[in-house]
């Protein structure tokens, strides 16, 4: 029998359009390895939505792997070390992993390809990052070039399909048990709600393109009205590799209609990612560093604000049934994320970065590239961004979008008030006794907004 190789997953948890996975299966015998390296990543551990998705796209994975004469092998520590205790056990000498950018990961590229074989491929992105560049060779740093020169490239290949047969060594590996984890929160369970809204790992996210499919030809339309809930809920199964994104391409491009518009959305994740290769801190320091002047309110005086935001109870129902809605079920609809980032940011005051945290600790699709790249186009302090003096007006907002039947479903206290008033009850005078007044006005928010740009400038 041939020396076995290790296959190391990440965020690539598939056994179809696997390059590494098919790569490995045809060197020999393999041994599949996650290693839970909360070491290397430090502060950008993933956060506690997160490790709920990770428990059950693990087992899922584990379950697929077992079908085929495999099985799942699992570490916690970091993962040069890890993988080189597995080797050293079954006699491996070579790794096959899908390459990552967030910076942590690099760094643990490095330090097993000290110590192994490392033979990365490519597969979590339509083009690997930093291959789509300008006339003269350089990055894009704005997405709308970056998006047509990408589209040059398009469609994708075909889906590779998973190996017949993965080996299994003679011997397998010790692994921990995924309950000993504990990825799962427990006292309180906040993530009961969870269960309810996805199924993790590569079978849930097959079914979930296949539902989109249903109305991705009238994406444009829907995608922006909470009530309908059309946009294509793929971005958890996208981020921990359950579908890749070729696969999605491929699935959707000819369902006609604006499904143009969502193929966008896939190039702006490859845009995201390319803007992290080129600025690994992008998620924690502003791009435009005029901005590092601006006097966001101290949270010794404004976290109790902070507090309202994150439990939805400011005042404004499309902000707190978003911010309820990622609470009960670790997501948010898209336009509601951008209301109640720009709400955060602006209205209140407060610095992006602790809304760019809370996402990081409560999304499941929370995205190292996406989430950072997203919270500074809504603040303004991206490369490619939104300018911070346009306010968003969450009240004029929620009612453009038709944002009625979702507020009731997300703000129980509001379910009994009717038409156009549900958008503002107390502008109406329908504000029930137990949802709380406006914590700040939208013209009081505003010119403070407008104040603190102006001492920017």
């Amino acid at each position: 029998m041939t020396d076995p190789v290790l296959l190391w997953l990440r965020r690539d948890l598939r056994l179809s359009d696997q390059a590494a996975l098919i790569a490995a299966a045809g060197e020999g015998p393999v041994v599949p390895v996650y290693v839970l390296d909360d070491e290397t990543a430090k502060h950008r551990a993933m956060g506690g939505a997160s490790r709920w998705w990770l428990h059950h796209s693990l087992a899922a994975l584990d379950r697929l792997l077992r079908e085929k004469g495999s099985r799942l092998i699992l570490r916690r520590g970091k993962c040069h070390e890890q993988l080189a205790s597995v080797a050293d056990e079954v006699g491996a000498g070579r790794v096959h992993c899908i390459r990552h950018y967030e910076p942590w990961w690099r760094n643990a590229e490095r330090a097993v390809a000290k110590r192994l074989d490392l033979v990365c491929h490519d597969g979590n992105y339509l083009l690997p990052p930093g291959t789509v560049t300008t006339g003269s060779g350089t990055p894009f740093k704005i997405y709308t070039p970056f998006w047509r020169a990408l589209q040059q490239h398009m469609p994708p290949p075909e889906a590779a399909r998973r190996p017949r047969e993965i080996g299994a060594p003679a011997q397998w590996p010790k692994s921990d048990r995924l309950e000993d984890w504990a990825l799962l929160p427990k006292r309180p369970n906040w993530a009961e709600g969870f269960a309810k809204e996805w199924t993790p790992g590569e079978e849930g996210a097959r079914a979930r393109v296949d539902a989109f499919l249903r109305h991705a030809a009238r994406y444009e339309d829907e995608r922006n009205l909470p009530s309908i809930e059309g946009s294509s809920r793929l971005s958890p199964h996208l981020h921990f590799g359950e579908v890749s994104p070729g696969y999605v391409w491929r699935r959707t491009m000819e369902a006609g209609g604006s499904v143009e518009v969502f193929l966008g959305e896939l190039g702006w994740r490859d845009y995201a990612q390319n803007i992290v290769l080129q600025y690994p801190d992008y998620p924690s320091k502003n791009a435009r560093e005029k901005f590092d002047r601006m006097p966001w309110r101290d949270l010794r005086s404004a976290r109790g604000d902070l507090a309202a935001w994150k439990e939805g109870r400011t005042g404004y129902p499309i902000v707190d049934a978003g911010m309820r809605q990622l609470w009960a079920t670790g997501w948010m609809h898209n336009r509601v994320r951008m209301i109640a980032a720009s709400f955060l940011i602006k209205h209140l005051l407060i610095d992006w970065r602790e809304g760019e945290q809370w996402f990081w600790d409560t999304l499941v699709d929370a995205d190292y590239a996406s989430n950072g790249v997203n919270w500074q186009w809504v603040a303004g302090t991206g490369l490619d961004s939104n300018m911070f003096s346009r306010i968003m007006a969450p009240l004029g907002q929620s009612e453009k979008f038709d944002a009625g039947d979702y507020i009731r479903r997300w703000v129980p206290e509001l379910q009994g008030v009717r038409g156009e008033a549900i958008h503002d009850p107390d502008e109406h005078g329908r504000r029930p006794s137990d949802y709380p007044a406006k914590i700040i006005g939208h013209r009081e928010g505003r010119e403070r907004a407008l104040e603190a740009l102006r001492a920017v400038k």
